[in-house]
Order: structure tokens, then sequence, then C-alpha cells
């Protein structure tokens, strides 16, 4: 169980930094009470959770050597594509303060303008700012944000193979880090983490991942 819910934490933490539910949790908590914004985001994170870990379980019914060798060849391909992301990215930009006052556009990932415009458009639909308002829109935001995102993906992999409860906490704690982090200081944070750096981390974990699943037996 330790194992699992270390795995799940480390993928987590890692690959939802510079993710599409961060920069919405940071673009809504620009706008809105923090800790309604906290409370939606990770609400919606953990029931994506426990759905992706319900999911891997499904698929562990499967033959386990197919399921085993087909998570190894998904983080392989996940780890390339942050890789590649990575390597597309310019040096020279680093991750800048949302919500207009950076005009650096080039400098802006594709996960960063999804965001601004998911929020921008939900923003145009709120009709009262009342903490459930608030509290349902984050909802709504993260967890469409998240389904057929990369960590969900990861996610079913992980339960698929491992303890299914280490798993699930696992990676809701490291969701609830990585909304804590945009939520609370991602304004600040953005405009001195390079994001390139962390999609390279992130690539290099799920090729370390799927490393240490080809050693292990199915």
């Amino acid at each position: 169980m330790l194992t699992a819910f270390t795995a799940g934490l480390l993928l987590i933490t890692v690959s939802e930094l510079g993710d599409k539910t961060f920069f919405i949790a940071m673009c809504l908590a620009m706008r809105h009470r923090r800790r309604y914004v906290f409370t939606g985001s990770v609400v919606a994170l953990a029931a994506m959770t426990i759905l992706s870990v319900c999911l891997g379980r499904v698929v562990s019914l499967l033959p386990k050597d197919l399921t085993h060798y087909a998570s190894i060849l998904l983080f392989v391909a996940f780890g390339i594509k942050l890789l590649y992301d990575a390597h597309q990215m310019s040096p020279e930009c680093r991750d800048h303060t949302l919500a207009g006052e950076d005009d650096c556009v080039e400098c802006a990932s594709e996960a960063e303008r999804d965001a601004i415009a998911a929020v921008t458009q939900a923003e145009a639909n709120l009709k009262q700012k009342t903490p459930f308002a608030i509290c349902l829109e984050a909802f709504v935001l993260v967890f469409a944000g998240e389904w057929g995102d990369r960590t969900q993906f990861a996610t079913i992999a992980l339960a698929a193979a491992n303890n299914p409860v280490g798993v699930t906490l696992g990676a809701i704690a490291g969701h609830t880090i990585c909304t804590a982090i945009a939520v609370v200081g991602g304004k600040l944070i953005a405009g001195r983490i390079s994001e390139r750096t962390v999609t390279q981390l992130g690539g290099i974990l799920f090729l370390l991942f799927a490393v240490v699943g080809w050693f292990e037996r199915p």
C-alpha cells in the first residue's frame, strides 16, 4: 500500500503542475475567494481520482500480462510526449503571470490558453457569485478539464497494477498539493518557475515508472 501511495503521490504531483486544471484553479483564485475555489477543485479531482481507480480495477480483470505491458507503453508514450512538449518550449520563456498581466503570448502553453479560455467563458455565464456558485464553477471546470487528461489515464494504469486504496490516497494527496500551490501561491510561482523544467521532470518521471514496470513481474 505504501508503494502504491508513493507512486500516486509522486506521479500526480509532478505531472499535474502546469497542467490545464492547475491553471484553471489559478485563474479562478485570482477572481474569487480562494477557499471556495480550492474546495470545488479538490472535490472534483477527488471524484475523478475515485472514478479513475474504479476504472483501473475493471481493467485489472483483463489478463495480467496485457495490462502490465499496456501500462508500460502508456507511461512511455506520456514520457516521450512531455519531453517533446518541453523541447518545443523556448528556454527563454519562463512561466508568466496570468490574467492578462503579461503580453508574452508565445510563452503561454496550450494548457494555459485552454484554461484561460474555459474560465473566461464560464465567468461570462456566472450569474451569481455565491460561495456555492463559485465552488460549483470550480468543480465543473476542473472535472471537465481533468477528463481524458494524462493524469487520469496514469491513475487508471496505476490502479490496475497496484493497491487501489494506496493509489487513491496518494493521487488525492498529490492533487491537493498541486491545487493548494495553484490557489495560494500560483500567481507568485508562475513568475518564477520554468514550465519547461516542470514538463521535463514530468516526462522523466513517466519514463522512470515505465522502466520500473519493465523490471517488475506482471
